[in-house]
């Protein structure tokens, strides 16, 4: 049995989503960030030394990190759905995705997350300006423009079929759900991107995407 070990309102959300497609059976053990620091709780470090989500762990195997999880249900339980034939343009563009989503486009929302924070953190009067001019220059010089760049490329990338490799959903477009999501909460993605607008609502209304809310809980984004 596979077991997903579950973050509330993280990037977890995605391998229910994906076992969902693939109708695998799983179990979800859910952890609650912590109020205070809204970090994973120390218990996520019993599963995993990095005490991050996700995590799953099938047949006994523990696995970390979200590409290496997809790839591995994909290919033990995926029988040939959701990744085009290997050796494919598809496919191509299918592990290149695969790995962008993580590598490339995550590191900036999370980057824009943490400036966000800084501007409202309770800090000491005299060093609250300067936080503050810190934390906006970052954003105006380089995650602003950075983020503007990645969101053009990934619209351009959608016109053709609406996915990201190929003419149906793959487990690619799994992967690349979160950093759109976030794109929307964080940098204002709803707004002059009408096909990331529009791939969000496809796959969100899908019934495998409902199934795994049922499952995971209650699911928002931080800003």
């Amino acid at each position: 049995m596979i077991i997903v070990h579950h973050l509330e309102n993280s990037r977890s959300q995605r391998i229910l989503w994906l076992l969902e497609e693939l109708g695998v059976a799983y179990q979800v053990q859910r952890y609650a960030r912590d109020r205070k620091t809204m970090l994973a709780p120390p218990e996520l470090k019993a599963v995993h030394p990095l005490g991050k989500s996700p995590v799953i762990s099938d047949a006994g195997v523990v696995i970390a990190e979200t590409g290496a999880i997809i790839e591995h249900l994909v290919e033990r339980h995926g029988n040939g759905r959701l990744m085009p034939p290997p050796g494919s343009e598809e496919h191509r563009r299918y592990r290149y995705w695969l790995h962008y989503a993580e590598g490339s486009l995550m590191p900036l929302l999370v980057m824009k997350l943490i400036f966000s924070k800084t501007t409202v953190a309770p800090t000491p009067w005299l060093i609250r300006p300067i936080a503050k001019a810190i934390a906006n220059g970052v954003g105006q010089w380089y995650l602003d423009p950075n983020l503007k760049l990645h969101l053009g490329v990934i619209e351009q990338e959608l016109a053709a079929t609406g996915w990201f490799a190929g003419a149906e959903l793959s487990a690619a477009d799994v992967i690349m759900s979160f950093p759109l999501e976030a794109a929307v909460a964080r940098g204002g993605a709803a707004k002059g991107y009408p096909n990331i607008a529009a791939f969000l609502a496809r796959i969100q209304a899908r019934p495998a995407w409902t199934a795994a809310l049922a499952k995971g809980g209650p699911y928002q984004l931080m800003r």
